[in-house]
């Protein structure tokens, strides 16, 4: 069977959301995406849909050469690389797919990410944030590698994945350059 990689990306905008994020967190990065290519292009998760606009939220697929990353040009980050086989990958590949193919169905959990600060869950149906959304996709695909459920796992989880490879970390501009 073929290996394939798939990319976790861990990110910080610097924004006076995830600013006010990390005060709760204490983790350098509050944010995450999840790629199929070694050159980011086209990263998925939750977030903004809107660059200026932090409560306009839903499903996204982010670049970091436009949208939210481009606004704010000193993002910092941390890609990760797991290698996994060719039915895993093609699973998490549908799971994204359907998340694309729907993605005005999905909207941003600002109720959810509330919730979590008491280690709480509300459900809501097609809402999700980030970490939520990765890690939901990982289980989905058999990946899952935490005894918390998807609603609280942070981003600092996702590096303490143990097949995991770090590939980059700094200032995102400089990706690709390093």
């Amino acid at each position: 069977m073929k290996e394939n990689n798939v990319y976790i990306v861990l990110s910080d905008t610097g924004s006076m959301l995830t600013r006010a994020i990390q005060l709760y967190t204490k983790s350098p990065y509050n944010h995450v995406s999840i790629s199929f290519d070694e050159t980011l292009n086209s990263l998925y998760s939750f977030g903004r849909k809107s660059p200026r606009n932090p409560f306009i939220g839903g499903f996204v697929e982010e670049s970091f050469y436009g949208g939210t990353f481009k606004r704010f040009k000193e993002t910092r980050c941390l890609v990760l690389k797991l290698s996994v086989d060719d039915e895993t990958v093609n699973i998490l590949k549908e799971k994204v797919g359907a998340f694309v193919a729907n993605k005005d169905d999905y909207h941003y959990d600002f109720i959810g990410l509330l919730a979590y600060l008491f280690k709480k869950r509300v459900i809501r149906q097609n809402h999700y944030y980030c970490t939520e959304f990765v890690a939901e996709v990982m289980a989905e695909a058999d990946m899952y590698c935490w005894e918390l459920p998807p609603h609280l796992v942070t981003p600092q989880d996702f590096t303490q994945i143990d097949n995991s490879e770090v590939v980059y970390e700094g200032l995102l501009k400089e990706f690709g350059k390093a």
